[in-house]
This record gives C-alpha cells, structure tokens and sequence, in this order.
C-alpha cells in the first residue's frame, strides 16, 4: 500500500446499506459500543432490493412484520408492504439509531484484502463523485458482507430467437425505467414468479391488456392485504407489545403453513386449487395454469394479495397463457402452439442470477479465496477466512429472521474476541470428510442455472446451512463460540491508518 494512500479506519465494515447491512450495524453497535463501524453502499439512497427495483406493484412477498425488525415497530397496517414504504421504513430506522451518518453511498466496493501480519481487512473501492470515480480505501479489523445473493448488475435474461425485430420496447423488471409510460398499451409479462405476480395487479390499472406467460404454473398463496385481528391487537397493545405479537403471529404461521405444504402436498394442492377457484371464473381451466408439476415449496410460493391476480383475469383485463416462446417478431410473440400474442411492451420477468458476496474479489494475504470453495460454517462465516461474515435469508421464511440471527451471532463473535484480546478468528473443517448439499435447497430456475454459485454447504452442523427458523433459534440459543473455531492475536496496535 502506498504510504500516502488516505485510508479510512473502522473496527468493522459492513458492505451494504440493505436489511442486512441496517440490521448488522444496529446489532453490533448495540453489544459492542466502543467498536467503531462504517457502511459501504454503491447506491445513493439506503434500501439494497428496495431501492434497485421500482418496477409497479413492487412489495414483499413474505410479511412485513418478520421482514421488520424486532426492534424498530412497523406502524402501517398491512401485512405485505409495498417496495418504497419498506425503504422509508429503513431509511428512517437508520436515522433513528445514528447509522446513517457511517454510511458511505455511492461506494462500490471491489476487493477486500486481509493481512494476516496485522490482522487487518484493507477494502477498495470506487465512490462516484461529481468529477467521475475516484478511489477509496477503508480498513478494518472485521468485515460484514450484507450484500444479498444475486447479481445486482445482470439480471437473468435469456435468449429469445428473433427479439431484435420486437418493435416495441422490451423492459427487464430489474431495470423498469420510470419515465415509461404503458398506459393504454398491450403488455406481455414472460415469467410467472413473484416479479411478476406482484407487479401485473398494478400494470392491468394502466394498461389495455396484460398477458402473462408463463412455461408452468406456479403455487399462490392468498393473504389479507389487512389481518382484522391484528389490526385489533394493534388497537388495544402498545406498540412495541403489539409489534412482538404480530411477529409471533406470523412466525407460527409461517412455520405451520410450510409444514403443512411439506408433510401433507396433497392437501395443500386441494386448498391451493380450490382457492383458485373460489376466485376464477366458471369453467376455468385451473389445471393447465395453476396446476405446477412439483410438490409445494420445491420453488417458493407466490403470494397474492386478497385474490386480486385471480380476480384480474376475471374482469379480463389479464390472461394467462401456458405455452413455450418460438420466436418474436415485429409485433409480438410467437409460440410453439403456433398462437400468436401481440404486444406494445414486453416484461421480461425471467428471474436472478446468483452471486456470491456482490461480485467482490476477495483474497487473503495476496491470495484469491474463491467462496465458492468454501463450505458455510453456522450460516454465517466462511471455512478459513478470518473475521468475514455474509449474511444470506431463508428460502422459506422471512429473510430478517435469519439476517438478524446473524447480526447477533457476528455482534457475539465480536465482544467474545474483544474480551479476550484475540485479533482474529475462522472456522476450521481441517481433514474431516465432508459431503456437500445445495445452499439452496430449491428447484427454481435461478438456483438450478447455478448451483454451485454460493458458498458449499455441508450435510451436518456447524457446516450445514439449514432453512429451518426452529432450530436455527435453539442453535444460536445454546451456541459454543468456540466450537471448529480458531481464535488467535497479533502483537500490533489497534486497527491504524495508513
């Protein structure tokens, strides 16, 4: 490093001004006051998801009384919130608590360095400034990767034969302009995820027609915009109390209702079914578009709010298609059934792509640490990297319980090493056999085009990444810090700059 290199000094950096990265800070901070903290976000604005997308009808799609956090009451009645009601929430959440004046925006980190003769992480990154990019170098004793795990800059967009002869504009959700105006237009929505449940609700109020087409049908949920005895609770308690309920409520929900799915999918497809045609109209041919071949939660379910997607095709403002894509012309699509579907704007909601720590190039002493290679230890620190957590959610639960577990687990780690003056510490397998299981335990198409893009997962703790909120909380209940753990210290001062 260049001795006159200005570096900025913290005792942690956390990368991301996400859930994760809000979260992370808050927990730290709280276990651990003397610790000095900053955030590094690429984007201008606080948010991660909630600020990239801002496509219609953007909302959660699990509740938001999990997706909150236990500490900071969410005060607006619904269930499932919308995109930039959740980013005010965290926007405020961190003014609130003192995080945002450690936030760095427009900060895009790509590489992270540790030294293992001073026990120091050395992150670079490029913050865009009024004269163009300039370089920024942070260090830091401990760094927090709260940076999600799907490719912010390359959404997955496959190959459609003939889309360059499309005449009208062609919109991946990813990177819906504002500026668009559909208004009175025919919309074709390729894709039948929760991208795309959530957003048709709000394109079918604008436009003349919206299609979507999907290769397969997918399972709905229907939840309650507004749950009426919640909103009593919330009435009758004080905040905080009625905030801890609602929590509660929804986690045993969300525990059962999955463990119906899973232990009884014969069950659950009658309710599914007959949920759908509670709300269709007569004669509908509920198999062929809400009829999937997989059982319940091999993908993550789509939640519907109070039926309104059913309820779109029954006005017949939307319709719902079961077919393959052939190719595309000048004005529209072209299936393999030989069915044509016209079309002024075509909606690619063709899903994510996985990565891996934001994309950052990651190294130890000089050498590259693929984290690909590395197996998961606790669900929250890589085999044989010191002092780096990520934080990733569950597949089917909301991700602030497992985020908020981690941020604890890492604000834990943190004091244990302060009080015993270790400078760094990793988990080891070392030569124990391990078998490797998928991080994701999913069969949706962006798991499936790469499943080896995260971290490996083991097929036993501390190594096993499980998606089960239930024994997650007894583990982290009853932890042993120093379990398959190496802890140890260098005889240098405290973090210093350059």
């Amino acid at each position: 490093m260049d001795a006159n290199e200005a570096v900025e000094v913290s005792d942690v950096i956390i990368i991301g001004a996400g859930i994760s990265g809000i979260g992370a800070a808050y927990r730290i901070n709280e276990k651990n006051p003397q610790l000095t903290y900053t955030l590094l976000e690429r984007r201008a604005r606080i948010g991660g998801t909630w600020d990239l997308f801002r496509y219609p009808g953007i909302r959660s799609d699990s509740d938001i009384f999990t997706l909150s956090y236990s500490y900071e009451p969410w005060t607006r009645p619904e269930n499932l919130a919308d995109g930039a009601d959740i980013r005010a929430y965290l926007t405020e959440t961190a003014r609130k608590n003192g995080i945002d004046s450690h936030i760095r925006f427009n900060t895009h980190v790509r590489s992270a360095d540790w030294d293992s003769t001073t026990d120091t992480w050395t992150v670079r990154a490029e913050q865009d400034g009024p004269d163009g990019p300039t370089e920024k170098v942070y260090r830091g004793r401990f760094v927090f990767f709260g940076t999600g795990y799907y490719n912010y800059d390359e959404p997955y967009s496959p190959e459609f034969p003939g889309l360059e002869n499309f005449g009208g504009e062609v919109i991946h959700p990813q990177y819906w302009p504002e500026s668009l105006d559909y208004s009175g237009k025919k919309l074709v929505v390729i894709g039948s995820g929760a991208t795309a449940i959530s957003m048709i609700p709000s394109l079918t109020k604008k436009a003349a027609h919206v299609t979507m087409l999907q290769r397969s049908p997918t399972y709905m949920m229907s939840v309650a915009k507004i749950n009426p005895l919640l909103a009593v609770i919330r009435k009758l308690l004080p905040r905080k109390a009625s905030h801890a309920v609602a929590r509660l409520y929804f986690k045993i929900l969300t525990i059962v209702s999955y463990t119906f799915a899973r232990k009884a999918p014969a069950a659950f497809k009658k309710l599914a079914r007959a949920t759908a045609l509670k709300h269709l109209p007569a004669g509908y041919d509920v198999d062929t578009h809400f009829k999937p071949r997989y059982d319940p939660w091999d993908q993550r379910l789509c939640v519907i709010l109070g039926g309104d997607f059913y309820e779109e095709i029954k006005s017949g403002r939307l319709e719902v298609v079961t077919d393959h894509v052939d190719h595309m012309d000048a004005a529209g699509i072209v299936l393999k059934s030989g069915r044509r579907i016209d079309a002024d704007v075509i909606v690619t909601a063709t899903g994510l792509q996985l990565q891996a720590l934001g994309g950052i190039s990651v190294s130890v002493d000089g050498a590259e640490i693929k984290p690909t290679d590395r197996f998961v230890y606790k669900e929250y620190l890589l085999e044989d990297v010191p002092n780096m957590a990520w934080c990733i959610g569950y597949t089917n639960a909301s991700w602030t319980l497992r985020a908020d577990m981690t941020a604890r687990a890492v604000a834990k780690l943190l004091a244990y090493m302060e009080i015993h003056g270790y400078t760094h510490a990793y988990p080891h397998l070392g030569d124990v056999p391990m078998k490797e299981k998928p991080t994701f335990d999913l069969q949706s198409g962006y798991v499936q085009r790469a499943p080896h893009a995260l971290p490996k997962s083991g097929t036993r703790r501390p190594w096993k990444v499980r998606h089960n909120y239930v024994l997650d909380v007894v583990d982290h209940r009853f932890d042993r810090i120093e379990e398959s753990m190496v802890f140890g210290r260098v005889s240098v001062p405290a973090v210093q700059s350059a």
